[in-house]
């Protein structure tokens, strides 16, 4: 299908000749997913369809207490320093963005009056700029108005490099104005044709400038409300044990009407994911549980009990590995994994090659996660336009011998390779998770029979995925050879996604480990297709160049995908909520109501 084929099935969409439904199945026959379909009809002014849980409540609050479980325990509630799913899930119920993304990738206005079009003004059409007009009336947890000064705080706050903010990318490279009380513009540098970044989504919540305005920069991690939040959302912060339990109560000036149905609110952690299905499933004592990284077989008997269901939806979310190129057992300027350093093993590309024939990711989804993942060689999956068709796995031990012998990686009296003196020895780390263990043990099988010896690593999970920088044990400092864990999409385009392959994200003890790259490795030609998307305004060309950054990476074998994870959480059979593959779970908790 062509550009002009396209763009005449858009006009008879605007006609009326043509359904969207239509539309949507038109493009899904020829690759083009629901989420990137969304956003042509978008761009040519087409009216999104409002895919949101409808709320049937007729007033707000009366609905007693909304317990959640989140076994991955929150530990900090700024959503800029969130880098974990976890701590941005609790960060979204106190604090908002100027829309977000519902279930089919349409974007839901949130604190602004209405999403920008071409047709209202708020989209420039030469892709340099968005118009956002901010709903009026709307307050802070404290009484005081939300107006344009606080979105356009939000930006200078993040964008600064002394902030360390996990949301950097997505403000740096922007200019922010305020036109009006109730109206902010942001500039691009460039015709930026995925404008929906700054101020959507997770990485979109708007910060009141009268808490954190002196706490900009170098003293951001001294703001009091980094624990104790007051925000816009329709919960009002009551107490927080980090890694423990968060508790809050309804806001009454809240601005959407009627909502939120729940009086209270509670954010349990700890625990495992089982014990967090079952919570649900088996026992009915919390209403909701995010995350059930459980092997299908164990989740279909919990759902045999009749009390709550399995919600499982599509997403961008991928499993994988990242084989460390740099070396983490030297440390240089005060931290290891530097990129000053090279990794004594695994910087050897046929080491890599060798590892990533050693990965059996069919069994991994047939015995372990079932309904909770597809076995794929592609670091993006969703939407399918971005995805490689060139990318393939493969699982072939004999293979990955034959690739070691020819490199000169010869077994010792141990049964281990080396070669100059080195031997194939990692450490290779997860979170403690009962399928990330059955991984870890299936691929620790493998690479025996090859001569490559892992030491398993488990570390717990609100430690792997908080934001401490003291902590060694911390994802995004990769103190180990090898590291498997699961990075969340977080709207239907993969732009700001694919910046985890850029060589400005990469994680350091500079920006206190809140880079985007956790991998370190680099590419000139990721870099510069990576910058040349950014500008693209053709769909086509575009999706091109994202899928080559994915390439380069994949193929180096540095970024080893295992599987495109879907969402699974359960929730009790009188819980209505609106579970979103491309936002947060708790995007739209304002929605949610009983039975």
């Amino acid at each position: 299908m062509n550009e002009q084929e396209i763009r005449g099935m858009v006009a008879d969409v605007k006609e009326g000749t043509l359904s969207r439904r239509s539309f949507m199945q038109r493009m899904a026959a020829v690759g083009i997913a629901a989420p990137l379909a969304t956003q042509i009809l978008i761009w040519n002014d087409v009216a999104m369809a409002d895919a949101t849980l409808q709320y049937k409540p007729t007033k707000a609050g009366g609905g007693g207490p909304l317990k959640i479980l989140l076994w991955q325990a929150p530990t900090l509630l700024n959503p800029h320093f969130a880098s974990g799913t976890k701590d941005q899930i609790a960060s979204r119920i106190f604090y908002e963005p100027l829309a977000g993304w519902d279930k089919e990738g349409n974007l839901i206005p949130c604190l602004a009056a209405e999403v920008p079009t071409k047709a209202n003004g708020g989209l420039s059409a030469d892709g340099l700029s968005v118009t956002w007009k901010l709903k009026p009336g709307v307050k802070w947890h404290d009484g005081k108005p939300l107006t344009a000064d606080d979105v356009v705080f939000t930006w200078e706050y993040a964008k600064d490099p002394a902030t360390a903010a996990y949301t950097t990318g997505s403000y740096s490279n922007i200019k922010v104005e305020k036109v009006d009380d109730l109206t902010v513009k942001v500039i691009f540098q460039q015709p930026t044709p995925f404008w929906a970044d700054p101020f959507v989504g997770v990485s979109g919540q708007i910060l009141p400038k009268h808490r954190f305005g002196d706490y900009v920069g170098a003293k951001s991690r001294e703001a009091p409300d980094n624990l104790k939040p007051i925000g816009t959302g329709p919960y009002k912060f009551v107490d927080f044990k980090p890694g423990d339990v968060l508790t809050g109560e309804r806001f009454a000036d809240y601005h959407i009407k009627n909502q939120p149905h729940f009086d209270t609110i509670e954010c349990k952690g700890g625990g495992d994911a089982v014990s967090a299905a079952r919570a649900v499933l088996q026992t009915g004592e919390y209403d909701y549980a995010w995350n059930l990284q459980v092997e299908d077989e164990v989740l279909k008997r919990m759902e045999t009990g009749g009390r709550g269901k399995i919600s499982a939806v599509p997403s961008g979310d991928i499993e994988f590995i990242i084989l460390n190129t740099t070396d983490p057992w030297t440390e240089v300027d005060g931290e290891r994994s530097s990129i000053k350093t090279k990794h004594p093993t695994l910087s050897d590309p046929k080491v890599r090659e060798a590892i990533n024939l050693l990965i059996d990711r069919d069994s991994v989804q047939k015995f372990i996660y079932g309904r909770g993942g597809i076995a794929t060689a592609s670091f993006v999956n969703e939407p399918k336009q971005f995805k490689s068709t060139k990318l393939k796995y493969e699982f072939n031990i004999d293979k990955a011998n034959k690739i070691l012998d020819d490199a000169g990686w010869k077994k010792g009296s141990d049964g281990i390779r080396e070669k100059d003196g080195k031997k194939l020895k990692y450490v290779y780390q997860t979170s403690i998770n009962a399928p990330r263990q059955k991984t870890q043990a299936i691929i620790k099988q493998a690479c025996q029979r090859a001569g490559i010896d892992l030491e398993l690593k488990s570390v717990t999970a609100s430690v792997f995925f908080s934001s401490d920088v003291a902590n060694p044990d911390t994802y995004t400092k990769l103190y180990v050879d090898i590291e498997m864990y699961t990075t969340t999409q977080p709207q239907p385009d993969p732009e700001r996604f694919l910046n985890q392959f850029v060589s400005w994200e990469i994680a350091t003890k500079e920006n206190k480990w809140l880079g985007r790259n956790v991998s370190r490795y680099s590419d000139p030609a990721a870099d510069e297709a990576y910058k040349a998307a950014q500008k693209e305004l053709d769909p086509v060309k575009r999706a091109a160049y994202l899928i080559k950054v994915n390439e380069i990476f994949c193929e180096a074998n540095v970024i080893l995908p295992l599987l495109s994870r879907t969402r699974v959480a359960a929730a009790l059979n009188n819980i209505s909520h609106d579970h979103s593959g491309w936002d947060v779970d708790t995007w739209n908790i304002a929605a949610w109501y009983r039975s």
